[in-house]
């Protein structure tokens, strides 16, 4: 299913092919937690900025519309009219934001909604029958993820238990993709490696779960807190034992920055809510580095926000008009500042596939660190 092509360095250029369509990697995902990018996009605005991979989240549509409601539907795919893989997170990372409202147990954990505080219980098996019912190409493991910094004894009791959760959803999702009235029996697993800030533990809990022969791995439980440089050292810790014939995934991450240095050191997938979010603040994302829409110095500004970008924003507007519609605040000033900031990085990730591609990764790597993440 993974392919590697070639090896730049660490940085790897591969393909992934799934039953939805093939995956050109390096690949950031874009976030679509309810089946939908915040900022007023459809999915056939996914595809005009490059969009390969969708992702939404298990936990939130469980809740609203509900998974069951979904399968009634004919699942993710048809329920939001896109034809290309789609990835549920497995609703972990959403339990753990929960922190004063859950319970966590062997079994799995209890927590209250935020919606309307209902009781509500998820584990392994109950993650993975949701996903099934949602019916993405890509199901994650459901996982404890812990708060950065944390203690080692607990990091290393959750870890465990991530592992034990780990082998209980592998035996569930085989299961639920036997049955006849699965809407795609060709579901995936991705592992989550897990272990806080603790190198040891981390690479303990990277050769356990390399054992089950899963059809990814990603690295979760960074980017909640810690330094960058934390996160890199943890990358570069764990690269090593995660199986090279599978993708990784950096889970939550991140700037233009941290995704070409997480390249750098062998990762493979990305998603992160900040491009979508930052946008719909007026904070955008440049070749030349950050722009700040709403700053009064844009009032009269007839240029593109980005003279090397050909979205849609891009071609047909200028940075004065952009800035008007945010001081109006016109919903157009959001959908059109989401557009510029999913383009913009799912442009990043071809340009990092090319540079691997034309071996060229390392002079791209420096060309770009510090200037993307300049505020102009």
């Amino acid at each position: 299913m993974f392919t590697l092509i070639k090896k730049d360095g660490n940085a790897r250029r591969g393909e992934f092919k799934t039953v939805h369509g093939t995956i050109q990697t390096p690949v950031f995902m874009n976030v679509g937690t309810a089946a939908a990018i915040k900022g007023g996009l459809d999915s056939f605005d996914l595809k005009e900025i490059g969009c390969q991979v969708e992702l939404s989240n298990t936990y939130h549509l469980h809740l609203r519309p509900g998974d069951e409601v979904v399968k009634s539907l004919g699942g993710l795919h048809k329920f939001m009219n896109w034809d290309r893989p789609i990835l549920t997170d497995s609703g972990g990372f959403q339990v753990f934001s929960l922190a004063k409202l859950r319970k966590v147990r062997e079994e799995g954990v209890y927590f209250s909604s935020h919606i309307d505080g209902r009781k509500i219980f998820m584990g392994p098996e109950e993650s993975m029958r949701i996903q099934s019912n949602l019916a993405s190409t890509i199901a994650m493991a459901f996982d404890e993820c812990v708060e950065n910094p944390c203690e080692k004894d607990y990091a290393k009791a959750s870890s465990e238990m991530t592992v034990r959760w780990l082998e209980r959803c592998k035996k569930e999702l085989g299961r639920l993709n036997s049955l006849e009235d699965t809407i795609n029996p060709h579901q995936m697993l991705f592992g989550i490696n897990q272990g806080s800030t603790y190198a040891d533990l981390r690479v303990e809990n990277m050769k356990q779960i390399a054992e089950l022969d899963l059809d990814g791995y990603a690295i979760g439980g960074l980017a909640v807190g810690e330094p960058a440089e934390v996160m890199y050292d943890i990358i570069e810790a764990v690269e090593p034992f995660a199986p090279a014939n599978k993708p990784r995934y950096l889970m939550g991450v991140g700037t233009p920055e941290n995704i070409i240095e997480a390249v750098y050191r062998g990762v493979d997938f990305f998603d992160c809510v900040m491009p979508s979010r930052n946008a719909r603040h007026g904070t955008l994302f440049t070749s030349e580095g950050i722009v700040n829409i709403n700053n009064a110095k844009y009032e009269r500004d007839d240029s593109p926000l980005d003279r090397n970008c050909n979205c849609h924003t891009c071609r047909n507007f200028s940075k004065g008009y952009l800035r008007h519609l945010f001081k109006a605040n016109e919903i157009l000033a959001l959908r059109l500042a989401v557009i510029h900031n999913l383009s913009f990085y799912n442009k990043l990730a071809a340009d990092i596939r090319q540079a691997i591609d034309d071996d060229r990764f390392e002079q791209f790597r420096l060309e770009n660190i510090g200037k993307l993440s300049q505020r102009i």
